[in-house]
């Protein structure tokens, strides 16, 4: 009896000893996370984007429109002047090459950049669209590059510095036979090509 009665009085202590107590659960975790975020997330925030920042505005001071129009790469010259307003193509009626008065508007625009700009060089191109027969298409687009040409030289552009060809129907920019295309492809092409001599 002594020993159930013994097995009984140590079984609750023994049950305590090996579950054990709960412990507490520390309150101060959740502030010090808190505090290590806010110190570790600000000082480079604050840091870091001001050298950022810094570095790309030194190349932004310079004038990148200058260094365009002097680059021996005609594509960027060609780009910088269209960028500057300059058109590019002046388009025609079907079977005509007389400049229409929105044609005179951008010729006119571009006479101004050219005489601003004395040391380049002109191509313009003379384009048709597919309908007539080749040697009539290149006999057109000539007339249009003439036109274009004459124009621009009655505005004061020197003449030495324009030079024209006329490719007829040979490269269009659309290729369906229909009129949205046809009216893409009559057109005067200007392209800046080379430098002039000058002095």
């Amino acid at each position: 009896m002594n020993r159930k009665w013994m097995a009984w009085m140590l079984a609750p202590v023994l049950l305590t000893f090996v579950v054990g107590c709960p412990k507490k659960k520390p309150a101060t975790p959740p502030d010090d996370s808190l505090n290590v975020e806010t110190t570790t997330v600000q000082p480079p925030a604050a840091s870091q984007p001001a050298t950022d920042i810094d570095q790309p505005s030194e190349p932004a001071v310079s004038d990148p429109t200058e260094d365009a129009l002097s680059s021996e790469n005609m594509q960027v010259v060609n780009d910088e002047m269209r960028r500057r307003g300059f058109a590019s193509d002046v388009y025609f009626q079907y079977d005509e090459s007389e400049l229409s008065d929105e044609s005179r508007d951008k010729l006119a625009r571009n006479a101004d950049l050219l005489k601003g700009q004395p040391q380049f060089q002109l191509t313009i191109e003379g384009h048709a669209d597919s309908r007539g027969t080749n040697e009539y298409n290149l006999a057109l687009g000539e007339r249009r590059a003439n036109a274009v040409r004459s124009y621009l030289s009655s505005l004061g552009v020197g003449a030495e510095r324009l030079r024209t060809i006329s490719y007829g129907e040979e490269r269009p920019v659309c290729t369906e036979e229909e009129e949205s295309c046809w009216s893409q492809n009559r057109r005067g092409h200007m392209v800046v090509t080379g430098r002039a001599n000058v002095g």
